[in-house]
C-alpha cells in the first residue's frame, strides 16, 4: 500500500468514526438518552470502509466519544502501534544486530542472514518468518531496496514531445457501490494519461479491470483522437491478454510493460491517481451516488471543467487543455482506411460439431453442413450480449459465412440439405457481412476538433446501450 492510499483510507476510517459518534455529543441529550444511543449503535451493524460489515462493542463506542470530546475529530484517526514492526520474540539488541547486518550484506536475505547468527551464537530468539518480515518492512531494508542502493540504480525521468508519443494507462480502486443486483463491489477507475500534456485522453469508472475495458480504452482514443507511438503499462491481467495483443499487433502498436517492482517509472499517472482521490472523491458523499454510471458522469464533469482546465505544475503552469491545443499539431491521424470495428473483433477458433453447430460463450450457433468436422476461425464483437452478435465464419483464411443462432424447434422439420442451400443463399446475398468487415469506418475527426470534445465518444452504431 502506497503512503496516498493509506493516507485515504486513514481519511475513510475516521470519517466513519466521526459519522458513529458525532451525534452522541449532542450537548441536549441526557445522560440516559445517551446511554441508549450507544446501546443501539452497538447493536447494529455497520459498513466500515476497507473492513465490510463490523459490529462494535458500547464500550468501543464510549471510547471513541470520549476520544471526540478531548482531541475532537482529528484524534478519531487509525494510530499504528507503538511496537510496530517491533517483533516480541526477538530484544531490541538481537534486532538491531540483524538489521546492521543485512544492511552489509545486501544480497543475503532476512531469513538467510537469521540463520547466519544464530549459528554464530549472536542471536538465541526464534522469531516467526511474519514476524521477521514485518522487522525488515518497518525499516524499510527489503532485500530489492538494499540491492538497489547497493549497486547505485537511478530511476532517470523521461519525457515526451508530441500528444500520444506516449501514452501511461493503469487502474485506480475506489469507494464500493452497490451493482445491478445490489451487490456492493469496489468501483475502479481506468485511465490514459498523455505523457507529453498529462491530458486524460480516455477515463472511465467500471466495476471490471479486465482486457476488455482496456480495448476500449484504446479503440476510443484511435478513433477520437490519432494514432499512440507508445502504450506504457504494468504488468496487471489487464494488460496482457492475448486478444489485446493481437488487436495490438494488428494496429502496430507498442505496448511496453514497466519492470515488476519499479512504480516510479509510472509516476505521472500514479501522481493523476493521488490528484483523483484529494479533489475528486475526496469531497464526494458516497451516499448520493445513485450508481456507478453516476459516479462516471461526475468524473468526467470534474475532469473537463477542473482538471484539464486548471495550471500543472509539470507543466511550467499551462493547463492540460492548453498544452494540447499547442501541440495538437504533432498528432499523426490514424489511417482511414483502418476499420476499427473490424480489427477489435475478438477472434476464437472452433471445430464444427457433426450436426453443423459450434459453441460460443455458452451459446449454440448453426453453420453450413459442408464444414462439418472443420477447424474454423470466428470474429464477433465482444461488447454485444452472445445472443445478438453476429459471428463471421472464415475457413482457410476466406469468410464462408455468417453462423446463425440455433432454433432447435425450426430444424426439427427442416432437412439438412435444405438448411445448407438456404445458407448459401443468405451468404450470396447478405453484403453487410462482407462489407462489415472490409468497409472503413469513415474518417476520424481532426485532432483539434477531437481535443474539445467529450473524454468518450459513440465508436459503432450496433455499440450495445452505454459502451463507450
Amino acid at each position: 500500500m502506497t503512503r496516498e492510499e493509506r493516507e485515504y483510507r486513514d481519511e475513510q476510517i475516521t470519517d466513519f468514526r466521526y459519522r458513529l459518534v458525532a451525534e452522541l455529543a449532542n450537548p441536549y441529550l441526557s445522560a440516559a438518552e445517551r446511554r441508549a444511543l450507544v446501546l443501539h449503535k452497538a447493536n447494529v451493524e455497520h459498513e466500515v470502509p476497507f473492513a465490510g460489515p463490523r459490529k462494535y462493542t458500547a464500550g468501543c463506542i464510549a471510547n471513541w466519544l470520549a476520544i471526540y470530546r478531548k482531541h475532537g475529530r482529528a484524534g478519531l484517526a487509525p494510530r499504528a502501534r507503538r511496537d510496530a514492526g517491533r517483533p516480541r520474540s526477538l530484544s531490541e539488541t538481537e534486532g538491531a544486530l540483524l538489521l546492521s547486518y543485512l544492511e552489509g550484506h545486501p544480497e543475503m536475505t532476512a531469513a538467510a542472514v537469521l540463520r547466519k547468527l544464530q549459528t554464530d551464537g549472536r542471536i538465541v530468539s526464534e522469531p516467526s518468518s511474519s514476524a521477521l518480515s514485518r522487522l525488515v518492512r518497518s525499516a524499510g531494508l527489503q532485500r530489492a531496496k538494499r540491492l538497489r542502493q547497493a549497486h547505485g540504480e537511478q530511476n532517470l525521468k523521461f519525457e515526451f514531445f508530441a500528444p500520444l508519443e506516449c501514452v501511461q494507462a493503469d487502474c485506480m480502486h475506489a469507494m464500493k457501490l452497490p451493482d445491478a443486483k445490489g451487490r456492493r463491489r469496489s468501483a475502479i477507475l481506468l485511465a490514459f494519461l498523455d505523457d507529453a500534456t498529462r491530458r486524460v485522453v480516455y477515463g472511465s469508472f467500471t466495476f471490471s479491470e479486465s482486457s476488455f475495458t482496456f480495448e476500449t480504452g484504446v479503440r476510443h482514443i484511435l478513433g477520437a483522437h490519432g494514432r499512440i507511438g507508445k502504450l506504457y503499462c504494468d504488468n496487471g491481467a489487464t494488460f496482457v491478454s492475448n486478444q489485446t495483443r493481437r488487436i495490438l499487433d494488428s494496429l502496430g502498436l507498442v505496448l511496453v510493460h514497466s519492470r515488476p517492482g519499479k512504480p516510479a517509472g509510472r509516476g505521472k499517472i500514479e501522481r493523476f491517481f493521488r490528484t483523483v482521490r484529494q479533489q475528486f472523491l475526496a469531497p464526494l458523499d458516497v451516499d448520493e451516488l445513485a450508481s456507478i454510471d453516476d459516479l462516471d458522469a461526475r468524473f468526467h464533469t470534474w475532469l473537463e471543467s477542473e482538471y484539464h482546465r486548471s495550471p500543472h505544475r509539470g507543466l511550467n503552469g499551462i493547463t492540460p487543455l492548453d498544452a494540447w491545443l499547442a501541440k495538437s499539431r504533432h498528432i499523426v491521424p490514424i489511417d482511414p482506411t483502418v476499420d476499427l470495428e473490424q480489427v477489435f473483433r475478438h477472434q476464437t477458433s472452433r471445430k464444427v460439431h457433426r450436426d453443423s453447430t459450434l459453441t460460443v460463450d455458452g451459446v449454440l450457433f448453426e453453420v453450413a453442413s459442408t464444414l462439418i468436422g472443420e477447424r474454423v476461425t470466428l470474429r464477433y464483437d465482444p461488447r454485444l450480449d452472445p445472443h445478438r452478435r453476429r459471428l463471421f465464419v472464415f475457413h482457410a483464411g476466406q469468410l464462408v459465412a455468417e453462423a446463425r443462432l440455433v432454433d432447435s424447434y425450426a430444424n426439427a422439420k427442416v432437412r439438412r440439405g435444405e438448411i445448407q442451400l438456404e445458407q448459401t443463399d443468405e451468404l450470396d446475398q447478405d453484403t453487410d457481412a462482407t462489407a462489415a468487415l472490409t468497409a472503413p469506418s469513415g474518417a476520424p475527426p481532426g485532432p483539434t476538433d477531437a481535443s474539445l470534445a467529450a473524454s468518450r465518444v459513440d465508436l459503432g452504431a450496433d455499440s450495445p446501450k452505454g459502451a463507450s
